[in-house]
């Protein structure tokens, strides 16, 4: 994975370079500016270019990306080869950031009840897509069925059975994801309860957009989640992110979730953002870019993102490790991708032009 090549690499080129995974991105957040327009235009431009422009326009205080997701689902995602596009090209757009392995989001209740696209086609498309970009490009893709809170618990339900109906070993588990807000974890708990006896893995977000605490105690504790995407509010009970702490629960955290970008002025983001507090106190996080081509980033500038936060190249090496031990893959692929991964990131670090 490294050679003997000695250049010299700026920071961006080392962190381009390192070998990296992405644990928490959604699939409808990954889409191409072009394949939007594409998609709109295929549709009879159900949804308008000044509508398009502004989904792809992040302006200082940004707004959320939760009414494009829906715009998909209700105007544009036509048939499983869209579905197998987006996922093809998200693939595709990972491998130019040294990102080796992803495990991303789909939400299978607005493709079916929405769409019209059976679960089973749906699925099927952006297997095959996983299975193309891997035979291309290299990249492991993993797909995670997600919860969409913001519908009929039942709902979920119906997802995992489908999950179960129709399984296949790229689809390794459930998230749950949309408006935290009046949707506790709490809800879900059958649902969770299921994927579990059916032998899948399992995450949610809580504790996102500043919702309480208490929701990421309740996923962890009720649902019995493998780990937490988001989680910021732990830093309001500093007794219960001890507990998390000794748990070794790992966070997946988003340096641009737009709540933080929103609510912090400027000059105090990096201060007071909750990600370095957490980090401080010794939580175990990995950087992640959740809607990448919404959020306007890429996992190279997600990850020196998180050096504005105050962290150096040794947490950089941390947090790639965080990574491979929260990812849902074998002891055997984590231990041999714990050497790999580990050799190639210091025989890039002896390249720093600067630390």
């Amino acid at each position: 994975m490294h050679s003997n090549d000695a250049t010299p690499l700026s920071l961006e080129q080392f962190v381009r370079a390192m070998p990296k995974m992405e644990l928490h991105c959604h699939l409808f957040g990954a889409v191409r500016r072009q394949t939007f327009i594409d998609l709109s235009e295929k549709s009879g431009n159900r949804v308008s270019r000044e509508e398009i422009d502004a989904f792809y326009t992040r302006g200082e205080k940004p707004v959320g990306v939760l009414r494009v997701l829906r715009a998909l689902d209700a105007h544009l995602i036509q048939g499983p080869t869209d579905l197998h596009r987006i996922t093809y090209e998200y693939l595709e757009d990972l491998h130019s950031h040294g990102v080796l392995y992803t495990e991303f989001f789909w939400n299978p209740t607005g493709t079916v009840r929405v769409s019209g696209i059976s679960y089973a086609s749906a699925q099927a498309a952006i297997v095959l897509a996983i299975r193309e970009a891997q035979r291309d490009f290299g990249v492991i893709g993993r797909l995670i069925p997600s919860i969409d809170r913001e519908a009929d618990p039942m709902e979920a339900v119906a997802m995992v059975r489908w999950m179960a109906e129709h399984r296949q070993p790229e689809v390794i588990g459930i998230g749950m994801d949309y408006r935290e807000n009046d949707r506790p974890p709490e809800l879900f708990l059958q649902a969770y309860r299921d994927a579990q006896a059916f032998g899948f893995r399992t995450t949610a977000h809580a504790g996102e957009f500043g919702m309480p605490w208490v929701n990421v105690q309740t996923a962890i504790e009720q649902l019995k989640v493998d780990r937490i995407d988001h989680g910021y509010t732990i830093v309001d009970n500093p007794a219960y992110m001890k507990e998390c702490i000794a748990k070794d629960m790992i966070f997946t955290v988003v340096p641009t979730n737009s709540y933080y970008l929103r609510t912090l002025p400027p000059e105090r983001w990096a201060q007071d953002h909750p990600i370095r507090a957490m980090v401080s106190a010794g939580v175990r996080v990995h950087p992640n870019t959740d809607d990448p081509t919404l959020h306007l980033v890429t996992p190279t500038r997600a990850w020196l993102m998180m050096m504005e936060f105050g962290f150096g190249v040794d947490d950089m090496r941390n947090f790639m490790l965080n990574g491979l031990d929260a990812a849902w893959i074998s002891d055997d692929q984590r231990k041999h991708w714990r050497n790999e991964w580990t050799a190639s990131f210091d025989a890039l670090r002896n390249r720093l032009a600067i630390d």
